[in-house]
């Protein structure tokens, strides 16, 4: 009796460890089927910005929006784009550096809505008017650190001029964003921070948003008169 007690205490005990074996190699399963998924779901910074430039290069290409009356949905679906693509609080942040610090967080939700309603209505009448069947081409992805990289490209326009284009990207929750772009070496990141720093010299945090809030009324009014964005 006691050696059956003893064969069926070890038998248990085999078992239990049979059944943590195979525990533990399904949790071993499942972490790589997650890493694996997660790797799969999140594409590298090269990758994160080709298909986008390319969706609004098509966009553009369209012939159904050389329609005047579908001009603002054109608009629309390449903010959109745009929208899904950059950080504007990545890029707000680093356009104010040092006086960052010196906005209330009110003041810096306030800030980076407005400023991006302004990099909104600058750049995308200019993108739809001197669209010129540019095309894109993508050089190098080079990684500066686990969570930034920039993706150098050339825009190619009458299949001769070519103008360098990079794009500074920073990776956060699982995605590449874009938070500055350099055209031909000029940062638009930086030479936006050397006008606001310039007026934050002489004026509060809430007299600079006041400033942009009303420069974008003044675009919107252009916009509806058809006068071109400065």
């Amino acid at each position: 009796m006691k050696k059956l007690s003893l064969f069926l205490a070890d038998f248990i005990t085999f078992e239990r460890k049979v059944i943590m074996k195979k525990i533990f190699v399904w949790i071993t399963v499942l972490i790589f089927a997650a890493v694996s998924a997660y790797a799969a779901e999140s594409p590298g910074p090269l990758v994160s910005v080709q298909g986008p430039i390319q969706q609004g290069i098509d966009l553009l290409r369209d012939p159904q929006y050389k329609d005047p009356s579908k001009r603002e949905a054109q608009r629309d679906k390449i903010w959109e784009i745009i929208r899904q693509t950059f950080d504007f609080v990545e890029l707000s942040m680093r356009t104010l550096a040092q006086d960052w610090k010196n906005f209330t967080p009110q003041q810096r939700k306030e800030f980076t809505e407005v400023f991006t309603d302004l990099l909104k209505n600058t750049y995308i009448d200019k993108i739809q008017s001197e669209f010129q069947n540019e095309t894109i081409q993508f050089l190098t992805e080079e990684k500066i650190s686990d969570d930034k990289a920039v993706v150098k490209t050339k825009v190619i326009r009458n299949g001769k001029i070519e103008i360098p284009m990079d794009y500074s990207m920073r990776l956060r929750d699982g995605a590449w964003k874009v938070y500055d772009v350099a055209i031909e070496g000029v940062s638009m990141v930086k030479n936006y921070r050397t006008q606001f720093k310039d007026i934050l010299a002489k004026e509060t945090p809430a007299q600079l948003i006041t400033r942009l809030k009303d420069k974008v009324v003044q675009q919107e009014k252009d916009r509806t008169t058809g006068k071109k964005q400065n």
